[in-house]
């Protein structure tokens, strides 16, 4: 299969970093074709330009300036998005990659009948994300409503081929996390990896 794991943490340094590490290697590892996409060491510039937003609201969108971004994800037969959530949600950066790479045209096109978004990423059957939380799991899905994997469940999915296989592994209350429970997620993040045909 053709993974694109998408990355996005500023520290190299970081267990968000050794994820997005250990992911690409158990997928290589596996026999996998993996395009390992690291938004911040390649300088991903997530503001939506004044051209994308013109454009943005009809099928003729201006994705020139991420053409390469586009051209990746309409290539893959999955991703897997490695990122740490910060208040509640993706990081910025990858916000913007969101916005401007999941764009009419490449995510979706609009239908002019009836103006609803009609999937367009069928040739995406595997949709994963490896996250991180710094609050304890009950604050984050009681308290706030878990609203990052909604964004995933309801909207990334959603435009994704009609049976897209899925994953959500978090690891929570990282302000107080142990190296035996990282190391234990980390186990369990290579097992559910070693799983995907």
């Amino acid at each position: 299969m053709r993974i694109q794991v998408i990355h996005c943490h500023p520290l190299e340094d970081s267990f968000n970093h050794a994820l997005f590490q250990a992911t690409v290697e158990t997928l290589r590892k596996n026999g996998h074709d993996v395009i390992a996409t690291d938004l911040y060491r390649e300088a991903f510039q997530p503001a939506m330009t004044e051209a994308e937003r013109r454009t943005y609201m009809g099928n003729g969108y201006d994705d020139s300036a991420v053409v390469r971004y586009v051209e990746t994800l309409t290539s893959v037969d999955g991703v897997i998005f490695c990122f740490p959530h910060w208040w509640y949600s993706m990081p910025a950066m990858l916000k913007g990659y969101v916005d401007r790479v999941w764009g009419p045209g490449t995510a979706f096109v609009y239908d002019a009948k009836d103006n609803h978004l009609e999937p367009n990423l069928r040739n995406v059957r595997l949709l994963g994300v490896v996250t991180t939380f710094g609050s304890p799991w009950w604050i984050v899905r009681l308290f706030a409503g878990d609203p990052g994997r909604k964004v995933f469940a309801r909207g990334l999915k959603q435009m994704c081929a009609k049976r897209v296989s899925t994953f959500w592994l978090a690891h929570y209350d990282m302000d107080h996390s142990t190296q035996k429970a990282r190391e234990t997620y980390l186990d369990r993040v290579k097992a559910r990896l070693t799983r995907i045909r």
